[in-house]
């Protein structure tokens, strides 16, 4: 069956199809010496601390057409935070208001928004090469729906929110629903990629490659920087400030970096500067 993005159908009862996309979004950063590392990670947290989250995640339901109805924060120590802000996919009555802040001792900063049925997650991960020189900042992201509402509406969003190097995008309907002669319907929209539902600014920013399996339902996008700008990876100092073959040095190791995240495997041998 096709679907056009704006057919609707008559259903039996509740749309149970579930629709879950997935984002690992990923920044890289040379940092050299303990201070920069440090300094790196520190910028990240406050980068993208919990009430940053919140608001996106907060932008991504209003996008999708959700409600939320509670909000509760946790922060740790020595860094980051969570948050689970509970949505639905229409507007209830009596919904408490309460929001409740706790410390703890975890290191990833988290933010949970549950859906009625449904739910979107963050959890960031700050992390760099044990003998030093890279520095990576991951941000793995959940928007898992049901009934009508489609988190394809925030792809575009997300990876402008968050402006990364990398982004790996999986986008999955499961189950089914009925219409209403009682026939099974798996899938209740039009698409042969994510790239359907990417701006073309976007599109023109990243280069692209799918994996999909059509006929299960299954599509997956992995997304990498066209251009490459030495500075944008350098962090508290500029390239005017290296002798032309430490700058290529760098660049070669930043590169293969990216190379092996895009590519989800381990290609160029460790290279120390």
């Amino acid at each position: 069956m096709t679907i056009s993005r704006d057919q609707r159908i008559t259903l039996h009862g509740f749309n149970n199809l579930t629709k879950s996309l997935s984002f690992n979004l990923y920044d890289v950063c040379f940092t050299k010496t303990k201070e920069e590392r440090e300094a790196y990670i520190e910028y990240i947290d406050e980068q993208y601390n919990a009430e940053r989250l919140t608001n996106i995640l907060q932008t991504v339901s209003d996008t999708i057409g959700a409600h939320v109805l509670n909000v509760a924060k946790q922060d740790y120590v020595p860094q980051g935070a969570s948050v689970t802000v509970l949505v639905s996919e229409g507007p209830i009555v009596e919904v408490p208001t309460d929001s409740f802040e706790d410390s703890a001792t975890a290191m990833p900063e988290s933010v949970v928004m549950q859906l009625d049925k449904s739910h979107l997650t963050v959890h960031t991960y700050p992390e760099f090469h044990p003998e030093e020189g890279i520095s990576t900042f991951r941000a793995d992201i959940d928007v898992s729906t049901c009934g009508e509402i489609s988190p394809l509406k925030a792809l575009n969003h997300l990876i402008n929110s968050f402006d990364m190097d990398i982004v790996t995008m999986d986008y999955r309907v499961r189950g089914f629903t009925r219409d209403i002669k009682g026939q099974k319907l798996f899938i209740d929209h039009d698409i042969n990629s994510i790239q359907n539902y990417l701006s073309d600014d976007i599109k023109n920013t990243y280069d692209m490659i799918d994996t999909n399996i059509y006929q299960e339902n299954i599509f997956h996008t992995k997304c990498r920087l066209k251009d490459f700008e030495l500075n944008n990876y350098l962090f508290g100092y500029t390239k005017d400030s290296l002798d032309t073959e430490s700058a290529k040095q760098i660049s070669k190791r930043i590169k293969a970096e990216m190379d092996e995240i895009f590519y989800g495997r381990n290609i160029n041998p460790p290279n120390h500067l």
